[in-house]
């Protein structure tokens, strides 16, 4: 594991881990809200080495610059182009959970020609639901420092499965790095934002990841997916909610993997 910095086009410095060979074919993580690199974690830790794994803390996010504005989702896939184009990758698969979903989404739709293969974990048919926007609406009277209490039962509220304790406290003290602006800014980019006229065109072969007791996005949301994504294939996790990639990190490796290495003339939908 490497810890790295790279200030990209767009504009900030972007912090970043990397797992693996350096020379091997790249997957790019991109965690969810109110997240970090670390949320991949468990998962990075299961990859063969052969494969480089880039696993960045997005604008605004654990080590990485909090510039005054980009907060957008399409800011944020731009954003990610110029990571590639700042360590000269031509093509990576691109693999998101929850916001991070979202934006991996757009990052296919704006730059295809980057986008090997798109894994989506927990992702939603639209960034806006009541679950979300109640969740905004909670955020208004938040101060810095975020409280832990807050952090930990946000968290705690989005995984089913047990999780290691050390892992999880983690996961709270990387959420606490937000700054408390950042927290409703950010989510609210998720809800406004809306790619479902779009997303016929996405022509990568797409993985969905999800949790049958994900309380933020529903199964119905996954089949409206399937039944709008060409070339899309559902794998479902039982006893598992928002975060496959925190709680069972073992099978959402193998998982990706197995896809990763399917020929592309042979990825079966």
């Amino acid at each position: 594991m490497r810890s790295a910095d790279i200030r990209i086009a767009t504009g900030p410095r972007l912090h970043y881990i990397e797992y693996g060979d350096a020379g091997g074919e790249v997957i790019v993580f991109l965690h969810g809200w109110p997240d970090s690199w670390y949320s991949f974690s468990r998962v990075a830790e299961q990859i063969p080495e052969r494969y480089r794994l880039l696993l960045i803390d997005q604008r605004g996010y654990g080590d990485s610059e909090r510039p005054d504005g980009g907060y957008g989702i399409r800011s944020m896939a731009a954003d990610v182009a110029a990571f590639l184009d700042a360590l000269s990758i031509e093509r990576a698969t691109i693999v998101g959970h929850s916001f991070g979903s979202f934006v991996a989404r757009r990052v296919a739709l704006d730059h295809p020609a980057r986008v090997d293969r798109l894994v989506l974990i927990g992702t939603g048919w639209a960034g806006s639901n009541d679950v979300l926007r109640d969740v905004h609406a909670s955020l208004h009277d938040l101060s810095d420092p975020v409280s832990r209490a807050f952090a930990r039962d946000f968290q705690a509220s989005t995984a089913f499965a047990p999780l290691p304790e050390a892992f999880f406290e983690q996961i709270v003290s990387e959420s606490q790095k937000l700054p408390s602006r950042l927290w409703p800014e950010l989510l609210g980019s998720v809800i406004k934002y809306d790619d479902r006229n779009e997303l016929a065109r996405l022509a990568v072969p797409t993985l969905l990841l999800w949790g049958d007791r994900d309380a933020l996005f529903p199964r119905e949301d996954q089949d409206r997916l399937v039944a709008t994504i060409p070339r899309v294939r559902l794998r479902i996790y039982p006893e598992i909610g928002h975060c496959p990639n925190w709680e069972c990190p073992k099978e959402v490796a193998t998982d990706l993997v197995a896809f990763r290495e399917e020929p592309p003339n042979h990825v079966a939908f």
